[in-house]
């Protein structure tokens, strides 16, 4: 077993973080993140992960993307210690790729931290999910949701067994997101040596920098604006569990004066050949009557169509009366400071998630830091990050969009600069430090240390 002894080592700590990068993804959000963190205090280099060779379905690519983790885990001797970020579908389309390139990478380090970005093989099967699309005569669908369970049970399996005979042979840490996942990782699979720590970006002298310079002019589309309107955002990439329709359908309730601005765009990985319109971007409309007209809203209710009409009424039909074109407002996608610049703008973030299983959110970690007024959906993750930040965000059930309105309505202003988080880009970089140190991976290492802070190591890497 390994004893934690490291020869001494002069310099400062060589790490090599492994993960995508240049891609438009929260994955590479965070590392470009935590790349600026870890600088100050360690010679840090990134492996960017090439998603067009490692999710290429063809025989030919896929043995090119083998050659790009060869050539990776062939320089990782070069450093001290190794982070992975793991987000498994960055590593390839299936399991057996996935396992093949994970345990290349990890074997090849000389010391290792996986964060995982996802935990795999909690969560029962959905047998509701499985009945209902049976009884409605979905079968493909109802198969689907069975063969997604076992894959993700075992490739969750696989990795933490992975992980398990190798913090016999190797320095192993792991580090996730939230302290139910450490728990779930060290009491039902085993896994030692894991720490925790929210998403962190940005640093609270840097947010204060954006919010002082940030003006609406800055956004072309604000500038038509009227000086007291009311900005909701919404942020992240375009997706049915974002639940974005829960926030216009908010806005029915809300005063004219407030305008739903959505940061963000479809997923490269979404986008399909020939499809004229994303499906849930033609849900968000449909869902703010963008486009229709009164007809759409009297057919679709079954009623007779056969009847004259004036001039005037010509004219009113010609608009759905509940049409929020002027007050939903797409603002597209951008690159991080961007958004943190939206951010500051806006008098409150609105993030109206659904309970996908999934254990962070960055757009949560950015609004928090940048000094938003944070309104979110009352899913397990959200309510895990809230307890790293109390009385922080203000909750309201998954899908209530009547109390949401009545939260935009009642609530106080943004705290701004005066809030101080006990979690920060300080105390995040501070766990990274120590997790990759070679010295500090040892078998008996206390767990669940970072349940509070470390205020010694973080404050001399704040």
């Amino acid at each position: 077993m390994f004893d934690g002894a490291t020869p001494p080592r002069s310099g400062p700590l060589r790490l090599a973080i492994i993960s995508t990068y240049d891609e438009m993804c929260g994955i590479a959000g965070y590392t470009r993140a935590l790349e600026q963190q870890l600088r100050p205090h360690a010679e840090v280099t990134v492996f960017d992960l090439d998603q067009y060779l490692l999710r290429a379905p063809h025989k030919r690519v896929q043995r090119l993307a083998d050659d790009h983790i060869k050539e990776i885990a062939a320089r990782l001797h070069e450093f001290d210690s190794v982070n992975i970020q793991l987000e498994y579908g960055t590593l390839g389309r299936t399991t057996k790729q996935i396992m093949r390139r994970f345990r290349k990478l990890v074997t090849a380090a000389p010391a290792v931290s996986v964060t995982f970005h996802t935990i795999l093989g909690q969560e029962p099967l959905d047998w509701s999910a499985i009945g209902y699309s049976l009884i409605t005569g979905r079968i493909v669908r109802a198969f689907r949701i069975v063969s997604a369970f076992h894959r993700n049970r075992d490739l969750g399996t696989r990795t933490y067994r992975f992980l398990r005979a190798r913090q016999r042979r190797q320095p192993v840490s792991v580090i996730v997101h939230t302290k139910r996942d450490a728990r779930l990782l060290r009491d039902v699979f085993r896994v030692r040596n894991v720490e925790h720590h929210p998403l962190s970006f940005i640093a609270a002298a840097d947010a204060e920098r954006i919010r002082q310079t940030a003006t609406r002019d800055q956004f072309p589309l604000l500038r038509t604006f009227p000086p007291d309107a009311k900005l909701i955002g919404s942020f992240g990439f375009l997706s049915p569990y974002k639940g974005f329709e829960i926030a216009l359908r908010a806005l029915h309730y809300l005063p004219d004066d407030h305008h739903l601005l959505i940061f963000g765009g479809v997923h490269p990985q979404a986008i399909r050949r020939e499809q004229a319109i994303d499906p849930y971007i033609q849900t968000l409309f449909d869902e703010a009557h963008i486009g229709h007209t009164i007809l759409d809203t009297v057919n679709e209710k079954g009623a007779p169509l056969s009847f004259n009409l004036d001039a005037a009424s010509k004219d009113f039909l010609t608009r759905h009366p509940e049409d929020l074109h002027s007050r939903v407002h797409f603002l597209g996608v951008h690159n991080d400071e961007t958004f943190m610049r939206a951010m500051a703008l806006c008098d409150m973030v609105v993030l109206p998630y659904l309970e996908v299983g999934q254990s962070s959110s960055g757009p949560i970690a950015m609004a928090l830091e940048m000094g938003c007024r944070v309104l979110a959906s009352r899913t397990l993750a959200f309510l895990q990050f809230a307890r790293y930040h109390p009385n922080q965000i203000e909750f309201f059930d998954i899908g209530n969009y009547a109390e949401l309105a009545d939260l935009i309505l009642a609530g106080t202003a943004a705290p701004g600069g005066e809030r101080r988080l006990d979690f920060h880009t300080g105390t995040n970089a501070a766990l990274y430090l120590e997790a990759n140190q070679p010295g500090s991976h040892q078998s008996n290492r206390r767990q669940d240390k970072m349940s509070q802070p470390n205020t010694v190591i973080a404050e001399s890497v704040s």
